[in-house]
């Protein structure tokens, strides 16, 4: 089962991982600005690309991907203009009836936070792999993470454009998306997630955030 493919950047979603993503509403960032960055760290990778041991190769990768995010969001949260349909409280609930109608079936949904031209998101795939005995059994039920976002991406895209009384592209098609590797990474991740309101000036609590969601395990 294909567990990497590339667009712009490559894409690494290893079978039942929990991952970091963010995506975009179409057009909310310049073109030129996201396809600079998307350049020079592309550049950088390739370049890690050539060290010949593979630990080390890993490590820079990964920690690569993850500046990427950090620059990527700040650029996010830069632009002032473009569309901000996120930031209508009824845009925001719709999108939310598309991540949590998989909840506890194709992902555990840990957390997200919906800001006005973004979404960050963190979910488990660990689950999808209870109850599958054999190879030919997770090849035909799995669900991978680039066909999990299709299916919250294009329901909440159709719901949202009847509301907004418009048509057209909603979502940038592609996903920027970072595996977690270990639990002080996933609560790192769930922090910075939480944070990016209040960072924004936006509330002084996380939790006073419409957009904000922590799965709060009973």
């Amino acid at each position: 089962m294909k567990t990497e493919y590339k667009q712009r950047l490559p894409h690494i979603q290893p079978l039942g991982a929990a991952f970091f993503v963010t995506f975009r509403l179409y057009e909310s960032v310049p073109k030129s600005k996201i396809t600079e960055l998307k350049d020079k760290y592309e550049i950088e990778i390739n370049i890690a690309k050539t060290i010949k041991d593979l630990h080390q190769r890993n490590f820079e990768i990964f920690n690569l991907r993850k500046q990427y995010l950090v620059e990527y969001d700040q650029l996010l949260d830069k632009i002032k203009g473009g569309p901000m349909y996120l930031a209508d409280q009824s845009i925001k609930d719709i999108l939310k009836v598309q991540l949590h109608r998989f909840d506890n079936d194709l992902y555990q949904l840990l957390c997200y936070c919906i800001m006005s031209n973004h979404v960050h998101l963190l979910i488990d795939t660990s689950i999808q792999l209870e109850d599958k005995h054999d190879d030919y059994q997770l090849e035909m039920q799995y669900k991978p993470l680039d066909s999990i976002m299709k299916s919250i991406k294009g329901p909440s895209a159709w719901y949202a454009n009847i509301y907004l009384d418009r048509k057209g592209q909603f979502w940038e098609r592609e996903s920027f998306d970072l595996y977690i590797r270990n639990e002080k990474m996933l609560n790192n991740v769930i922090n910075y997630i939480l944070e990016n309101p209040v960072k924004a000036k936006m509330v002084e609590k996380w939790d006073d955030y419409s957009g904000n969601y922590l799965k709060i395990e009973s």
